[in-house]
């Protein structure tokens, strides 16, 4: 008589990262044993690893980045978010030669053009239609149509008079997105603008996170009358509206200043009323690290407060720093596009995307050249971005939470 016996065992394991808690692990061992008559009996065992805490079956050879790494990747709409922004930089910084103007190209024969149509033919490739103007009897502004019996070419790696190379640009009149009241071509000016609110955001948010980070970890490392007086400092911080404080600083920065300094002082004030929300953030965070046992080991062997903070409170706060971090620059951005578009901010002849918002805050400029509103777009597009990083980044620094 044959004899098969199956015994399924599972064993709980678990499995601790150095410094950042355990990993719950499950083993699998199944027994099979084998009875055949007149012969000795066989024993087959089988053993399987399975994580508990982690989807993937690889996740205990991953290290903690690379897990936040992972599971980043399965966010598509973090994922779509980063490449929109990295974009949006990648334009920015190369805004002398990706536009296809200099932003401050001053042509007032060239009022007011509405946004021109591209083109593509066989024969000529990429190009736009020439214009014509008429004088409007009321308001005795030029009005600018489409000629149909020119064809203005588009040329790539174009050469201006100037010596400047541009991705793409035209001998003759091309704005896809328009001019202003001086004629300077609108596209050229949200990606010069591009340049100073979206720098001017992560210039705000490293000097915001060097305040909060260094405050918040000493109030909750020390706490006393030093957390005391730093968490009384916060609370003076918010206890005043956003936009009045801002107007305040930005009309207390004098007038004689260079558009340079203008600019980081418009950093500097951002930094100075955003910084105590991530050194609240932070304290907790200490506070919940500094009776460990980590902590607690690294005390009793003698460690120093600068060791300690820097080596075990600080690392144990980045993923939640960086997350904060990302949530906050869509907050400078905004915070400098308003001050602009109140004329407390960035002022020209240095563009952003708060002083091209600016030429376009009558309801009557808005009715007669509706294209002016086209920088309100980016603005919208690249906050959104930001808060789905964040989100994203959010969900990723804590890899163990499934």
């Amino acid at each position: 008589m044959d004899l098969t016996l199956e015994v399924p065992l599972r064993l709980s394991v678990f499995h601790f990262v150095s410094g950042y808690g355990c990993s719950l692990f499950f083993i699998k061992i199944g027994a099979k044993i084998q009875y055949f008559k007149n012969m000795n009996p066989t024993i087959e065992i089988t053993a399987e690893v399975e994580d508990a805490n982690d989807p993937w079956a690889d996740g205990g050879q991953l290290s903690y980045r690379q897990l936040i790494w992972r599971r980043f990747r399965k966010n598509r709409m973090g994922v779509i978010a980063g490449a929109l922004l990295l974009l949006f930089y990648i334009l920015a910084i190369g805004a002398d030669f990706f536009a296809p103007y200099h932003y401050n190209e001053i042509n007032m024969r060239l009022r007011h053009v509405p946004p021109q149509r591209l083109h593509f033919s066989v024969e000529d490739g990429f190009y736009v239609h020439g214009l014509k103007s008429v004088r409007n009897p009321e308001s005795l502004e030029l009005e600018f149509t489409k000629n149909l019996a020119q064809r203005h070419p588009v040329e790539f790696f174009f050469k201006d008079a100037e010596g400047r190379r541009h991705l793409f640009s035209s001998t003759g009149p091309m704005f896809l997105l328009g001019t202003d009241r001086m004629g300077r071509d609108l596209l050229s000016r949200i990606m010069y603008g591009a340049r100073v609110s979206m720098t001017l955001g992560l210039v705000g948010v490293f000097l915001s996170i060097v305040l909060g980070s260094i405050l918040g970890t000493i109030s909750g490392y020390w706490g006393g009358w030093v957390d005391n007086l730093i968490q009384r400092i916060i609370e003076v911080l918010s206890a005043f509206p956003d936009i009045p404080l801002w107007m305040a600083l930005g009309a207390a920065l004098p007038p004689g200043w260079s558009s340079i300094q203008i600019y980081f002082g418009i950093t500097i004030i951002l930094s100075i009323i955003r910084w105590g929300g991530l050194a609240r953030q932070v304290r907790g965070k200490v506070l919940a690290y500094r009776e460990s046992d980590f902590v607690m080991a690294a005390r009793a062997a003698g460690a120093g407060h600068w060791h300690i903070i820097t080596k075990h409170l600080l690392p144990g706060c980045y993923s939640h720093i960086i997350v904060i971090a990302t949530l906050a620059i869509p907050g400078m951005i905004l915070g400098e596009t308003a001050l602009s578009f109140l004329g407390l901010g960035i002022r020209p002849p240095m563009t952003s995307w708060g002083v091209l918002l600016e030429e376009a805050q009558r309801v009557t400029v808005l009715l007669h050249y509706p294209w002016l509103i086209f920088p309100a777009v980016p603005v919208l597009v690249v906050v959104i971005a930001f808060n789905f990083l964040g989100d994203a980044l959010r969900d990723a620094a804590d890899p163990y939470s499934d």
